[in-house]
């Protein structure tokens, strides 16, 4: 006669020890992850291949006596390693035809013509150069009634234009071609010229100083080039007389 109580191994009971679990599936079942889906195939995008390296070449820049473009030439230095830059001296006489030739000129105004591109960059002010022994040299500034009775030179290479300084006098010898020779003249002691500061100090001497002209007439300093060859470079130089950095837009 069979024992009551525990159900027999063999009775195949869901909760035998050995009874087998139903296989659970995929879905809904828990602790179980649906299988991945697979992702779409990604394209595969090349790099694109690098810009052929510049071919070397220069830019050509005239400058008049006076100006001082060394600041922009430095930036152009490290901006435009692939590219020389050529400084060329020309006087402010020659400034227009050296236009035909050269790509931009840091030119003197006034000078006006419809075929040219011109940005005003600076004004000058006008100094008195005279004798290191001359009384004018003790006040600080000038002024035309100051310069009564003085000996005005005025060399042919002048850029400020006639000047009507009341109680002046011309001197009693032919014009002189530069205004270095002018200077060296000052030096003796014979007369005063009026200049540009920066030419007075491009030709600076122990035996000379110069003092500012209050109310004189300025020198504009500007940037010139041919309205027709406004190339890449020309406009590089442009932006950095204007003081864009190497990585703002035009």
């Amino acid at each position: 006669m069979a024992k009551s109580g525990r159900p027999s191994r063999a009775s195949g009971g869901a909760s035998g020890r050995g009874a087998r679990r139903p296989a659970a599936s995929a879905k809904g079942a828990k602790g179980t992850r649906p299988a991945p889906k697979k992702k779409p195939a990604q394209k595969v995008v090349f790099d694109a291949p690098a810009p052929p390296p510049e071919e070397p070449r220069s830019f050509r820049l005239g400058a008049v006596p006076g100006a001082t473009p060394g600041k922009w030439i430095d930036i152009w230095k490290r901006r435009m390693p692939h590219v020389e830059l050529e400084l060329i001296p020309v006087s402010a006489a020659d400034q227009r035809s050296a236009l035909e030739e050269l790509d931009a000129v840091l030119v003197r105004l006034p000078l006006v013509d419809d075929t040219l591109h011109i940005i005003p960059l600076y004004d000058e002010l006008p100094v008195v150069v005279a004798s290191a022994e001359s009384h004018l040299l003790s006040a600080d500034e000038l002024t035309y009634a100051d310069l009564e009775g003085e000996v005005l030179i005025t060399p042919l290479d002048d850029v400020l234009g006639p000047l009507e300084i009341p109680g002046t006098t011309a001197p009693r010898f032919a014009p002189l071609a530069t205004t270095g020779d002018a200077i060296a003249t000052v030096a003796t002691g014979v007369g005063i010229i009026v200049t540009p500061m920066s030419l007075a100090r491009a030709h600076r001497r122990k035996d000379v100083d110069y003092r500012l002209l209050e109310g004189g007439p300025t020198s504009s300093v500007a940037l010139a080039w041919p309205r027709d060859r406004t190339t890449d470079d020309v406009d590089a130089f442009i932006g950095i007389v204007r003081g864009r950095t190497a990585n703002s837009s035009r």
